[in-house]
């Protein structure tokens, strides 16, 4: 009987533990792809199945997505005409934005930065047409200037373009840089800066702006406040995201010295930089005024994330099933993947992964896979992968680092299977360990293997229940994980 409910106990733990919870890994799908700090990756609104992927050097790039690996070409090269950038700075050209009528008008939107001569850095909004003869090449020729905003600081330039569902196009600012908001920028509904803006750009303002400004606005018809402004109270929107089934609009904004916060940004929001920061005070420090500001559904501390990445809701992707209708980020300095649940009056964040390179954007395909893509001179656009869903799938794609999954499933009768990666060639060992340390098989024997992922089955049919352990070992890693035979 005592055996019965330690068995029994011990399923409890694993079920309310990690082996319920997805193995989740990020994988180098296209391992000859690399792209020079990328800022950017979405789709267009058309049957193609392609991926554009932004350079901040001032290069979009242009993947067809029906062949593996993806051909690539060069889709727009404006590098002449943005902000010399280099490696962790956040000038040059930072969002892309296809018209929902793509098809029909040619038409996309880039924000890039470009100090002109004898001026200051500004921000540009500015339209490009797509070649009517060659739909993979953009024409240079067609820039038009939609808007623009004087930069006072280098930094927090947000840079994120998007249309909603609503047909107009959405913008973020940040509050214009250096640190603490130092012109009170945030809170200021006279400026652009440290805003998620709002605009039509189908229909011209008479004698006004290529733009005009949507009815539905907070500060239409406003002569106190920008009628564009959609939200306020941001530091750095670097990165937001519409879920149509829902119709949220998801916005990680970058933090300062404490917390880093996601949102629900809607219309006439104040998100209460600089006064709050996250969920606590700013300035002042301790009892600051937080009536009338929204506080974010999360917000993390700097042992969680130091630049936080906004991502996307996942929705009906086939790699990624249990995290259905969850908000996945990613954060830049400490390489976090997190994803948030959120019914609409708490959310729940749980920590995915760990990657092994800075995450600077999110994208999705039109198979509604979910990409991360990595910030280096030599970045790549890394599939997030639920290993539950068919390991045997994963092929010969070669990881970005080392990792020994959890066996699935787990508990297990009497047979289960063991993935691991090795992101380069070289022995590896895989033995499985009964509870008092013998040895009861080994699934790897100093094999050389390739650089890849694999999968081991080990079948416990001749073995009593209890609990088991398994280790991989190679020149350059080792990791052991414990599993759970129940017959």
């Amino acid at each position: 009987m005592k055996t019965k409910y330690f068995f029994l106990t011990l399923l409890l733990v694993f079920i309310c533990g990690s082996s319920v919870k997805a193995q989740y890994v990020l994988q180098d799908v296209y391992p000859s792809l690399t792209f020079n700090a990328t800022t950017e990756c979405v789709t267009a609104p058309d049957a193609a199945n392609r991926l554009f992927v932004v350079s901040q050097k001032g290069i979009i790039y242009v993947l067809n997505m029906n062949v593996n690996p993806p051909t690539m070409k060069v889709f727009l090269d404006i590098s002449s005409r943005v902000s010399s950038s280099s490696l962790g700075s956040e000038v040059g050209l930072l969002g892309l934005a296809f018209h929902p009528s793509y098809t029909t008008n040619r038409y996309f939107f880039v924000d890039f930065t470009n100090t002109p001569s004898g001026g200051s850095l500004t921000s540009y909004i500015a339209r490009y047409e797509v070649s009517p003869t060659n739909p993979d090449s953009a024409l240079r020729s067609t820039e038009t200037i939609f808007l623009t905003q004087a930069q006072p600081y280098s930094n927090h330039n947000g840079g994120k373009v998007a249309f909603g569902p609503d047909g107009y196009l959405y913008i973020s600012f940040g509050d214009g840089g250096s640190g603490g908001d130092p012109q009170g920028n945030g809170q200021n509904r006279a400026t652009f800066l440290g805003k998620i803006l709002r605009i039509d750009v189908n229909t011209p303002s008479p004698g006004g702006p290529l733009y005009s400004i949507p009815p539905t606005n907070p500060y239409f018809g406003s002569t106190a406040y920008k009628q564009e402004i959609f939200s306020y109270g941001m530091r750095n929107p670097w990165k937001f995201s519409f879920d149509l089934p829902t119709g949220r609009l998801w916005c990680a904004d970058v933090g300062q010295s404490a917390r880093e916060e996601v949102d629900i940004i809607v219309s006439g929001g104040n998100y209460g930089w600089n006064v709050m920061e996250g969920n606590i005070c700013y300035s002042p420090s301790s009892g600051c005024d937080t009536s009338g500001k929204i506080k974010p559904i999360v917000d993390y501390g700097r042992t969680d994330c130091t630049s936080i990445t906004g991502g996307y809701v996942v929705r009906s992707s086939p790699q990624l099933p249990q995290l259905e209708g969850q908000y996945v980020l990613g954060d830049y300095g400490t390489k976090k993947v997190f994803a948030i649940s959120y019914n609409g009056v708490t959310a729940t964040s749980t920590l995915l992964l760990t990657a092994s390179s800075a995450i600077s954007s999110w994208g999705v395909d039109k198979s509604n896979n979910v990409y991360a893509c990595t910030y280096a001179s030599a970045g790549k656009l890394l599939r997030l992968v639920d290993t539950r869903v068919g390991v045997e799938n994963l092929g010969n794609i070669v990881p970005d680092q080392y990792y020994l999954l959890q066996n699935y499933p787990n508990p297990f009768n009497p047979a289960t299977k063991i993935t691991f990666a090795l992101p380069q060639s070289g022995n590896a060992t895989l033995v499985v360990y009964d509870n008092a340390g013998k040895i009861v098989q080994t699934l790897v024997n100093n094999e050389n293997l390739n650089s890849g992922t694999y999968t081991r089955e080990f079948n416990a049919v001749n073995l009593s229940s209890g609990v088991y352990y398994y280790k991989l070992t190679t020149n350059n890693f080792s990791e052991t994980k414990k599993m759970l035979l129940v017959k």
